[in-house]
């Protein structure tokens, strides 16, 4: 187990593999969604007992939208039945959840489900899941500039008081720590437009394992590997 008093705050996690899981096994992409659905139960749980405070998974980009109809819809159906059979738990292990990204075009269902789970756990204390859905980061950062704008011409914020506290506070994660660790599996070495402002600090973490195949101890061996870095922060000594 990995040691607790050195546990990041704050995982992310980008999802990655789930169709070239399906593809060496020749099935359909669909199946690894659909196994790749049931890590996240996993996960969620790993991390919860681990006393790790923000979970963030990146589900669905904005990029995601120019897939095939059919591979779209049952992702959406997937993310609406996990609410739909976790919220109790989440709920009932004292995990909050949360959804950072934009609306539309979303389904109204889906929206409806998402605000559900968010009230029903709004008050709930221990790990806050975020799940990044119709989600871009160069979205998020235009969306905080024009809330700026907005704030700036109608006299509520003098521009010259502006500084990366205050543009912090304009993103949808203005909640939450940024990422200490970020973890991307597949094997893809990139970031893909994921949280690129929170990021600027936080340790990378590549696995090659596909996330399909992703279990509880390949995660604590990430959060391992994290308690072995020497963390700077641009200054000389580790802190």
């Amino acid at each position: 187990m990995a040691n607790k008093s050195t546990i990041p705050q704050h995982v992310a996690i980008i999802m990655d593999g789930n169709g070239r899981w399906a593809k060496e096994r020749g099935l359909p992409r669909i199946a690894g969604h659909r196994q790749g659905a049931q890590q996240v139960k996993e996960i969620v749980q790993t991390a919860s007992e681990l006393a790790i405070k923000v979970l963030t998974l990146f589900a669905f980009s904005n990029e995601n939208w120019s897939r095939p109809k059919k591979e779209i819809n049952t992702l959406l159906r997937y993310f609406h039945d996990y609410l739909n059979k976790e919220i109790n738990n989440l709920h009932k292990n004292n995990i909050r959840f949360k959804v950072i990204g934009r609306k539309h075009p979303l389904p109204q269902n889906l929206l409806a489900k998402i605000k559900e789970a968010e009230i029903k756990t709004q008050n709930n204390d221990g790990m806050v899941l975020v799940l990044a859905l119709n989600y871009g980061s160069r979205q998020e950062i235009t969306d905080a500039a024009k809330k700026i704008v907005d704030a700036a011409l109608k006299g509520k914020l003098d521009l010259d008081e502006l500084d990366e506290k205050a543009f912090s506070q304009c993103l949808y994660t203005h909640e939450l720590p940024d990422p200490d660790l970020l973890i991307r599996t597949s094997g893809e070495i990139r970031i893909s437009n994921f949280l690129l402002w929170q990021l600027s600090y936080a340790e990378l973490y590549f696995p090659k394992i596909y996330w399909p195949d992703f279990k509880r101890k390949d995660f604590i061996r990430a959060i391992k590997e994290y308690q072995k870095r020497k963390r700077r922060y641009g200054d000389i000594e580790a802190q």
